[in-house]
């Protein structure tokens, strides 16, 4: 008998939420989970076909370390902040985040299709800025009453999480603003849930005019299976750009070997680097940091291995600062 195949609705609900779930399907033994938190104001959530590309029986697993709780998220760390990057001080208008020139940001949505334990927008108050019918009004308003703007991002949240009428929605009258260049979205969705870019979706964002990127969210080239690179050929063939940004992540992607890995592998998935951050300092995540000195001397490292179109920039986001500052 042929099993069901799920939409990517259904995959998405068939996820996991549970930690004792998710550490019985990968044979977590005990003595590891002494570990884990239990109970985080931050919950577990990943979809189940990104948890079968972890290794069983490895709480060390680069994927696994990514979205599972630990007690190491309750310290208290200087200098982690909720809200690192300053985005409730560039709220220019609900659901708009204007920071830099020429450019602003729309959360069109709190939810994501997995919980990355590193978000810098783990503590970001969603709830406070959610765009109902009235609110996306007064953002495309605010959006067509600066002509200065030339680029509008999608953001989250997972925008992609959204039904296709309504982010075509979004998008459709950001095409319609004379002054709009580009639409940018920004999405982890094709690499953790690569069933969400069905080919409804990719016809109807053929359809726009504008030019438009995506900038996807792989960490490591573990990621990176078939389903996902089928995911990207369908971008592709919707002349949407594909570039990926990375986040340096202590004992995950720390090294040149895995760096240079996963940018080999990005480039056969027709994705171009674009930035490695150095971690966003939000509480609950300075077990991931990888100092500057280090990041530099990796980017150092991969330089000598990589052509120059495979290295990405890597940067730091300021609170306030009027770009990302460039680091190497």
């Amino acid at each position: 008998m042929l099993q069901k195949t799920l939409t990517w609705q259904q995959e998405l609900a068939d996820g996991f939420n549970n930690i004792n779930e998710i550490c019985e399907y990968l044979n977590i033994t005990q003595s590891s989970k002494k570990l884990i938190v239990e109970n985080s104001n931050f919950p577990l959530r990943v979809p189940r076909g990104f948890v079968d590309r972890m290794e069983s029986n490895n709480i060390n697993d680069p994927l696994l370390k990514q979205i599972l709780p630990i007690k190491s998220e309750n310290l208290d760390t200087p200098g982690f902040t909720f809200d690192p990057v300053g985005d409730i001080e560039s709220i220019a208008e609900t659901g708009i985040i204007h920071k830099y020139h020429g450019r602003v940001l729309i959360i069109t949505t709190g939810s994501c299709a997995i919980n990355c334990r590193y978000c810098f927008r783990r503590n970001f108050p969603y709830d406070d800025y959610q765009l109902s019918t009235k609110k996306h009004l007064r953002a495309i308003n605010y959006i067509e009453s600066h002509e200065d703007i030339s680029e509008v991002i999608l953001s989250g949240g997972d925008p992609l999480l959204l039904s296709d009428q309504k982010l075509m929605g979004f998008i459709r009258k950001l095409e319609s603003i004379p002054h709009i260049k580009r639409i940018r979205i920004h999405s982890r969705i094709p690499i953790v849930l690569p069933s969400r870019i069905t080919a409804e979706l990719c016809d109807a964002l053929s359809s726009i005019k504008k030019d438009l990127i995506l900038v996807v969210h792989s960490n490591h080239a573990n990621e990176l299976n078939h389903q996902v690179k089928l995911a990207c050929e369908h971008l592709k063939n919707a002349n949407i750009t594909l570039l990926n940004q990375s986040v340096l992540l202590k004992d995950i992607n720390d090294s040149a070997d895995q760096l240079c890995a996963l940018h080999e592998k990005l480039f056969t998935f027709q994705i171009m680097p674009y930035y490695l951050h150095l971690l966003d300092k939000a509480v609950g995540t300075a077990h991931f940091e990888v100092s500057q000195a280090d990041g530099i001397d990796l980017m150092n490292q991969i330089k000598t291995v990589l052509p120059g179109y495979l290295v990405p920039k890597l940067v730091r986001e300021q609170a306030g600062a009027a770009n990302k500052i460039i680091i190497a």
